[in-house]
């Protein structure tokens, strides 16, 4: 769940950037190049060539169809119409500069992380709507820290491809979202405050069979299976001594998380053998697993000495290995490999003149 890109950008403007000589764009073979600039910094190995396929607003949380033909995604860009994050469609192959994609979520207040289900024709996503049609206030400071906003009014919904809701998922009090599904088909995990704390859930696709899978203190989210559906992969903030407790609980008592000191956590699809993955500092989130399933492909700051880069970062599940992915001077996450594994989706501000437009990007992807 993004919490809304513009937010982490804001976070950016306020605490600054470590130090460094800044990169320069070089040609990178066979990259689909923008102007006389590569968009594949020399570093990157792994891009055999990127294109970039949105070109304004804050664009995020882009997940394909499984059968990769379709990305649904989640966008506050102004010129398409919408004052918060909305859920659009486009074909995998499509480009937005200057053309809008179709809108498949309400419109009404304010919509996250949308994902396919195995039909191709219908997605899960989160939405505000039913406990306001606005857009809901975004907090971004409190008591001089960065957090992000748990709406109790996200439920969970299932949508055809022409935004029509077919279906409502969840209906308890409390904040219901994050939700992806199982490359099996089988299940859906979600986030859900409805034991009073952050925790995560799973349920088939249908939304029966509801189980807890986590039971510790702290903001479990951002889970995403395993290829095979037997794992998770998911973001925890573990407040530890007692300054750290009170200040968690009471920021959730306002509907409120604050995300700066986050690591990542492995467990089995049924929240048994539990294991801390990165030890790493800062913020260490939007996992995703590596089509082997045995790597996690990931989105850090934990290099920066105030806050950003947050770069892209692979480590084996065993938590070996920890390579960097990507070399921006600035914000790279959200990666999403495509079910066949040739592709990555991600969100960056790469190519945005300086801006705070994150857009979204088509990498090959080469091991």
């Amino acid at each position: 769940m993004t919490k809304s890109i513009y937010a982490l950008l804001i976070l950016l403007v306020f605490i600054g950037c470590k130090s460094e000589k800044e990169k320069k764009s070089a040609p990178a073979e066979n990259a689909v190049e923008v102007a006389k600039d590569s968009l594949i910094y020399p570093e990157e190995t792994h891009f055999k060539s990127i294109k970039q396929i949105t070109f304004g607003g804050d664009n995020a949380e882009a997940y394909w169809s499984f059968d990769d033909k379709q990305i649904v995604f989640q966008s506050n860009f102004k010129d398409w119409g919408v004052n918060c994050d909305q859920m659009f469609l486009m074909n995998a192959d499509e480009t937005f500069n200057g053309t809008k994609p179709h809108m498949v979520s309400t419109g009404m207040g304010r919509t996250t992380c949308a994902y396919f289900l195995p039909d191709n024709k219908h997605f899960v996503y989160a939405s505000t709507h039913l406990g306001d049609k606005e857009c809901p206030e975004v907090p971004l400071r409190k008591n001089g820290k960065y957090v992000w906003p748990v709406y109790d009014d996200f439920d969970i919904f299932v949508s055809d491809l022409e935004g029509n809701i077919v279906k409502q998922l969840t209906t308890e009090k409390g904040y219901d979202a994050e939700a992806t599904v199982s490359p099996k088909g089988d299940k859906i995990v979600f986030t859900s405050t409805r034991s009073g704390d952050l925790e995560l859930y799973t349920m088939n696709i249908d939304g029966t069979d509801v189980k807890q899978i986590t039971d510790e203190l702290g903001y479990d989210g951002g889970a995403f299976f395993s290829p095979d559906g037997t794992k998770l992969i998911f973001r925890s903030s573990r407040p530890k001594t007692d300054e750290e407790i009170k200040a968690y609980k009471d920021l959730l008592a306002q509907g409120l998380v604050e995300p700066t000191d986050m690591e990542l956590y492995i467990c089995n699809a049924d929240g048994s053998d539990l294991k801390q993955l990165t030890f790493l500092g800062n913020a260490n989130w939007s996992p995703f697993f590596h089509p082997s399933g045995e790597k996690i492909l990931f989105s850090s700051n934990y290099e920066a000495e105030r806050g950003f880069p947050f770069n892209l970062y692979l480590i084996d599940i065993d938590g070996k290995n920890l390579e960097r992915v990507t070399h921006g001077e600035t914000f790279d996450a959200f990666p999403v490999f495509s079910n066949d594994g040739k592709k990555l989706l991600f969100s960056s501000n790469r190519n945005n003149g300086g801006g705070r437009d994150t857009n979204l990007f088509v990498a090959e992807w080469t091991d």
